[in-house]
């Protein structure tokens, strides 16, 4: 069951099924936040832009928050900590980022999992309830991805969720200090999720 709600504040959206609950960070995380992340860095090293020491510090992560407050209200990207529906251990994050209005009606995809909580569904999971709100509470026409060729683990997720493979971007983002090629692959309102 998906649930849909809002936090104290107003408008900010809780996503939430009986296995997983996306909401968007607190500085309260921040400790949950950076052992997740310090445990994973070799995990997610391959997979993501470099991150320096500051960017691990409370600082940081504060000024972070406080950009993805900031973003949510003005519906420009969601970034939201995804929780383990039972006990709230930090599992991972999710992003809708890049959202285009007027023609478009469009984002861009993007997330990680701990080393511990990969392959165990939660981010299949994750992505279910974010595809809900970004064609139903967001009324985008498209949701649009991009992976690193190597990355079986993650285009399998993104195929099984509906994903379709359109084409191939070189040298496409600056991922683990290098210039890397990427697979983009879209998924529509009306594309069929089991496919």
């Amino acid at each position: 069951m998906t649930f849909f709600g809002v936090v104290a504040s107003g408008s900010l959206p809780v996503l939430a099924d009986d296995a997983v609950c996306l909401r968007l960070p607190a500085v309260s995380d921040y400790a949950a936040w950076v052992h997740e992340r310090s445990e994973s860095r070799a995990f997610l090293k391959p997979w993501e832009p470099t991150w320096s020491t500051e960017d691990l510090t409370r600082s940081a992560f504060k000024r972070r928050v406080r950009r993805v407050q900031r973003e949510a209200a003005d519906q420009s990207g969601f970034a939201f900590l995804i929780f383990r529906g039972d006990d709230g251990v930090l599992l991972g994050g999710i992003t809708l980022s890049n959202i285009r209005r007027g023609v478009a009606q469009s984002c861009c995809l993007g997330y990680w999992m701990g080393v511990h909580y990969a392959g165990h569904g939660y981010m299949r999971r994750a992505v279910e309830l974010v595809l809900e709100f970004a064609f139903g509470e967001l009324r985008l026409h498209r949701v649009e991805a991009a992976c690193i060729p190597g990355n079986d683990r993650s285009l399998g997720l993104l195929e099984k969720a509906g994903f379709v493979r359109e084409g191939y971007a070189r040298r496409y983002l600056l991922i683990d200090g290098r210039w890397q090629d990427h697979v983009l692959l879209s998924r529509m309102v009306d594309d069929d999720s089991s496919a």
